[in-house]
Order: C-alpha cells, then structure tokens, then sequence
C-alpha cells in the first residue's frame, strides 16, 4: 500500500479564491474591505516570516491588513490593553495573536482580551466552548483546516475511532471536539499516555499534534488509517515518520504542503465571515 498524499496546498488555494470572491462582494456591497489586524510581540524569525505571509495573503484577497508590533518586553496588562484597543475598534473584523508570545506574558489573558466575534484564530475560551457545544463561533484554524481536508477527500468520520495525540488548547483539543461534533469516536493522547503505539494501532483516523519531529512510527499504524501530520519542525519535518506511514496509510497528510496551508486560508474565510456578521448582519437588522 503506498498512500495518497492530501493536497492541502490545492484546496487552500481554492479556499481562497472564494474568500477573495466574498470580500469582493462585500466591498461592493458596504464599501467596506474586511480587516484583519495581527499583533506581534518580539522579533522572534519564525514569527515574524509567519505574520508576513499572512498580510501577503490578506493583501491577495483584497483585505485590509494591520500589524502592531511591539516589543519583547511588553507585559500582559501593556499586551492585554492593545488588544482590546482593537476589540473596540470598529474598522477591524479580526484579530490575531501571533503565538507563542514571550514567557513572561500570561498568553491565555491576552487571548481572552480578543472579542469573541473577532475571534477569527479560534483561540479564546468562547470558541472552544463553542466547538465543544456545537455553538455559532469559530473554529480553532488549524483544526478547522483538518476537518475541511479531510472532507475534501472524502473521509467517513462518524462513527470512526480518531486518535488525537497532543493537548493544546489551539490544535489538539479543539481538533478532537471537532471530530466529536461529526460523531466520530475520540481518544487524546500525550506525553504521558500508557502504551501510546497499542492505543494508535486501534485509530482509523490519526491527528499528530505532539510537536515532535517523526514521533509516530509507521509500525504503530493500523493498516489503511488516515493520518494528519500537523507538525511542523526544523528542517520541513512533521510529527509523523512520514516515509514509514507511506507504506501502512490510506491517506497522508504531507509536510510541508498538508495541514499548514489550511490554517491561514481558514484564518482569512474566518475573517471574511466576522467581516460580513459586523457590517451586513447590523444593517439588515437594524
């Protein structure tokens, strides 16, 4: 068996024609060009080649794109004030914390400085208490990325055993409530989990989210799974032993060109529709 590799590449691409479409339609319509306003704390390299790309991409789907930048030593309550500066602000439909932020800074408070409904990362308690609930919100990026790969290509979820390992409150735990939410069976695993290569052998669907380059082994897979690598390490590798899972998946998620494409183009969709719920929705109620 030699997998299928999922071109998350291809449908991030197509994902955002459509977002440049919808953000067309709503500068027609308003006169107004959706906004995404991201925050940078540090010069951190990877950061900031991160926060880059995405105003580059914002800039392609026609939005409007802020960048406040401000310095390392910047505390929680400095960070947590200019957040809500821009939860105030009216001109910006979404926000994005560019993670991680230095260790002195309490990272959850500046999350929860961010407005729900410009929540368009997916990373405060109120989007995850959506997700968990089945609520209107939005979807963590990265997990909301992995259900829409894994619905382009067509993967049974309900009633499947998924197996999650990795905890973060932005990729592993929101990706298994979404999983949930589909009727899939989910296990979490981590660092301490008993007997983690006996638990991945019983998974239809793997979602690696460890952060550890080539942590899952091809020999713990059961034969025919379908397995996401949302890891990203040093030298373009993932969290899967990728070569080894070739031989025993169905599908493969590929690093790079899998799961990180998704996780901006689902930001950008995600800012278009808080764009459209702040200017179009008050007015047709109003």
């Amino acid at each position: 068996m030699t997998a299928r590799l999922m071109d998350g590449a291809a449908l991030a691409r197509q994902l955002a024609a459509d977002t440049a479409e919808r953000a067309a339609r709503l500068a027609s319509a308003s006169g107004i060009r959706p906004c995404l306003a991201a925050v940078l704390v540090g010069e951190d390299p990877a950061s900031v080649t991160y926060v880059r790309m995405k105003q580059r991409r914002s800039a392609d789907a026609g939005f409007e794109s802020r960048t406040l930048r401000l310095p390392a030593s910047t505390t929680t309550s400095e960070l947590v004030e200019a957040i809500a500066g821009l939860s105030a602000d009216q001109a910006v439909h979404g926000i994005l914390l560019q993670h991680p932020v230095p260790g002195h800074v309490d990272e959850r408070a500046a999350f929860e400085a961010i407005a729900p409904a410009k929540d368009v990362d997916g990373v405060t308690m109120h989007s995850l208490a959506a997700m968990a609930l089945g609520e209107p919100g939005f979807r963590s990026a990265t997990p909301g990325g992995i259900i829409r790969l894994l619905d382009a290509y067509d993967v049974p979820l309900a009633g499947q055993h998924a197996v999650v390992i990795g905890r973060s409150p932005i990729l592993g735990k929101p990706a298994g409530l979404l999983l949930l939410a589909r009727n899939a069976t989910v296990t979490f695993c981590h660092s301490k989990t008993r007997d983690l290569p006996a638990i991945v052998a019983t998974a239809d669907i793997v979602v690696a989210a460890v952060g550890k380059p080539e942590f899952v082994r091809g020999a713990w897979l059961k034969p025919g799974a379908v397995v996401i690598d949302a890891g990203y390490n040093a030298g373009n590798v993932g969290d899967v032993a990728a070569a080894e899972a070739a031989g025993v998946a169905s599908l493969l998620t590929p690093v790079p060109g899998g799961v990180g494409p998704m996780t901006i183009a689902v930001l950008l969709a995600q800012t278009v529709d808080a764009a459209y719920q702040q200017v179009m929705e008050p007015a047709s109620t109003g």
